[in-house]
């Protein structure tokens, strides 16, 4: 694989934003203990929901209806639970102990990831060097689809704004079933060895253990205990990684991947043009900030802005965070988006529309 420089930013002024900003956020609602304590019962809480909803599979299950129902149930729960109480651990903010979040994490094997891989490919790249091409794994994923602007096009990419509304929704198998090992194991555009030397063996022997045990309580127990056939249980099974993939992906794309979306470059020497705040302000929208719901289900991905400049905070704080930062936006003419999921959504396959045919530069007036 090509070695690249790591890319480089610009050194933050006396004068920043940021520093302004941070200290006003510390000084005001980081202060607010409440806020920590309603993370860690909500976090706990919807670990306590998705066993639940797992235990009345197997009291429940004989009946096909309910059988769906329940096993749909645990993946909303599942990605909800990732996107709230998994991505804050990832962060060391869900708890104020390190070792805590980090014990936290290991439950995270039970839903068939890897938590090592996930803290260096979530944290070590896409939050280092968000939308960054060659850098940036949540965004540049497969070539099936194609997003960033210097990316190989094929002639399959004038179709992908078609083809990958039947793809997202098994997003969560490709995750735990074939993106992990692609990370682990695979030599061609492994972003993750760019910034690993080595796998520790244990990890790997970790990543297949995980694999079994949740194909074994998810899967083959309702298979053995339950009376339905297990054709119908093998069903409900997708149909639980397809809800939690229809979910989930609506974070994934709301956030850096629509039609106005900024691909910074490098120069040869690694450099990029802003600061590492100032780049995060570009990179990075939100959406529904104001949906009560939306902030329960997605967490630090509604208010995403805030997510990316405080991202060792809880989420429970970012809705008194984004306050602050559209303040500072305004004042200092930086940028901020915030859309309803929906005109995000809508966005995303129009900049995949876009990005799938050669660029017309008399259209996009660049001439």
């Amino acid at each position: 694989m090509e070695k690249l420089k790591r890319p480089v930013f610009v050194k933050a002024g006396t004068d920043d934003f940021f520093k302004k900003m941070r200290l006003e956020v510390q000084e005001t609602v980081l202060k607010n203990s409440s806020l920590y304590v309603t993370n860690i019962i909500k976090s706990l809480g919807l670990l306590v929901v998705f066993f639940l909803f797992y235990a009345c599979i197997l009291v429940f299950g004989n009946h096909t209806s309910l059988l769906f129902l329940f096993y749909i149930l645990c993946g909303i729960t599942m990605i909800v639970l990732f996107i709230n109480a998994f991505h804050d651990a990832a962060h060391g903010a869900l708890f104020k102990k390190s070792k805590n979040n980090d014990w936290f994490l290991y439950v995270l094997e039970l839903f068939g990831s890897n938590h090592w891989l996930w803290v260096r490919r979530h944290i070590g790249l896409h939050h280092a060097f968000t939308n960054v091409q060659d850098w940036d794994i949540d965004i540049k994923q497969s070539d099936i689809i194609r997003i960033f602007p210097n990316s190989p096009l094929y002639n399959y990419h004038k179709y992908q704004h078609i083809y990958m509304w039947l793809i997202y929704p098994f997003y969560s198998l490709n995750w735990i079933y074939i993106r992990d090992f692609k990370d682990f194991f695979g030599k061609k555009n492994n972003y993750v060895k760019k910034i690993v030397e080595k796998i520790p063996q244990q990890e790997i022997y970790r990543l297949f253990a995980a694999k079994i045990i949740n194909l074994v309580y998810l899967l083959f127990i309702p298979m053995f205990f339950l009376t339905q056939p297990w054709y119908l249980v093998l069903g409900a099974w997708f149909a639980m990684h397809m809800s939690a993939s229809v979910v989930g992906v609506v974070a994934l794309v709301s956030t850096h991947v629509d039609e106005d979306a900024h691909f910074p470059d490098t120069d040869e020497d690694g450099n990029l043009s802003n600061t590492w705040a100032m780049h995060q302000m570009v990179v990075t929208k939100d959406f529904s900030t104001e949906s009560k719901l939306a902030n329960f289900l997605y967490g630090g991905f509604t208010h995403h802005v805030a997510h990316h400049l405080f991202p060792n905070v809880g989420h429970t704080y970012y809705p008194y965070i984004t306050p602050i930062i559209r303040r500072y936006a305004a004042e200092y003419n930086l940028p901020y988006t915030s859309y309803p999921f929906y005109h995000a959504v809508r966005s995303h396959f129009r900049m995949l529309k876009n990005k799938g045919v050669k660029e017309n530069i008399m259209r996009t007036g660049e001439i």
